[in-house]
């Protein structure tokens, strides 16, 4: 029984810029690197075991044939994908279908109710949130007039700051902003409108305005939650969120602390220092930037070092 670490699988994307290299020293592709998948099972881009037995198998492969690692679920894929995104301009107004509507139209892909963790953000920095119709029509007459000063709600945002994004939300994040994203996995998405940018080849990205309209929540709800907090010894935890989709935390370790699992399996990301996961008498030395799963059965483990992780799990 080991932790499994992962190596992302990175991707390209016209917002794109260098931060995943510059804030956690990984190897980029190019210079618009938009999107690392840092625990991915997903098939447009499955993470690859690094360490124990199971180095060298993909995330989904493994999902399919060590299930007792997993608790023996009854997905038939691994439901959650973790990222990190480089928004180094803003990316396209989306909205994403919920699992039903996905199911019937993306050829069974899951639906995409997501989170965010604001990693770093530029200041005075935003994002958008939200729409103002009232209607299904009212939204149809905004989007076809590109009322989209009206129609889009802007919110700030700064480092720290937890979003909790369901499906059928319209959204986008603006230009300057590093954020971890814990979501289902699923890579379906609905652009509603992209400021008439063009790709390499000089043409217009596509839209998919008559999906969107129909997935997007009318009027929008405002998705609040509100993060309790649990001191323990060396360690401060924050829940931001406890869904039908996933659980999502942030651990602050400061010195040594233990934790213990048995019925989960977790996912974590390393978003901030360095230290050490102590576990039957082996060291994992834990770096910014470091995604590993702890799988079902792990029990008792000891975190060490000055550090941050985001935690998930369903």
């Amino acid at each position: 029984m080991k932790p499994l670490f992962l190596k992302p699988v990175f991707k390209e994307r016209i917002w794109g810029g260098t931060a995943l290299k510059e804030e956690f020293g990984y190897q980029i592709p190019n210079d618009h690197t938009g999107e690392c998948w840092a625990i991915s099972a997903h098939q447009n881009g499955p993470s690859i075991i690094e360490n124990g037995p199971y180095a060298g198998l993909a995330l989904n492969e493994l999902w399919r044939e060590h299930p007792e690692l997993f608790g023996n679920p009854k997905e038939e894929v691994f439901p959650l994908l973790t990222k990190i995104l480089d928004a180094n301009m803003d990316l396209s107004v989306q909205v994403h279908p919920d699992d039903s509507y996905a199911m019937v139209n993306e050829n069974g892909e899951l639906g995409k109710t997501e989170c965010w963790y604001i990693i770093d953000c530029k200041e005075d920095a935003d994002m958008i949130f939200g729409h103002n119709a009232q209607s299904r029509e009212e939204l149809v007459g905004m989007i076809e007039k590109g009322e989209w000063n009206d129609l889009l709600r802007r919110v700030k945002i700064k480092p720290g700051d937890f979003f909790y994004v369901p499906s059928g939300t319209i959204h986008a994040l603006c230009e300057g902003t590093l954020v971890l994203e814990t979501q289902q996995s699923s890579d379906t998405t609905y652009r509603v409108y992209d400021y008439d940018r063009r790709d390499a080849e000089g043409n217009l990205r596509d839209l998919h305005l008559d999906e969107a309209i129909e997935v997007t929540t009318v009027p929008h709800q405002n998705a609040v939650t509100t993060p309790k907090i649990e001191e323990r010894e060396n360690a401060k935890i924050t829940s931001f969120v406890e869904s039908e989709f996933f659980s999502v935390y942030k651990w602050e370790i400061s010195g040594q602390t233990t934790f213990s699992f048995t019925d989960k399996y977790l996912l974590l990301s390393v978003i901030k220092g360095d230290g050490t996961l102590i576990h039957n008498g082996e060291q994992y030395p834990l770096k910014k930037g470091t995604h590993f799963i702890v799988p079902v059965g792990f029990g008792e483990f000891e975190l060490e070092g000055q550090c941050e992780l985001i935690v998930s799990h369903t």
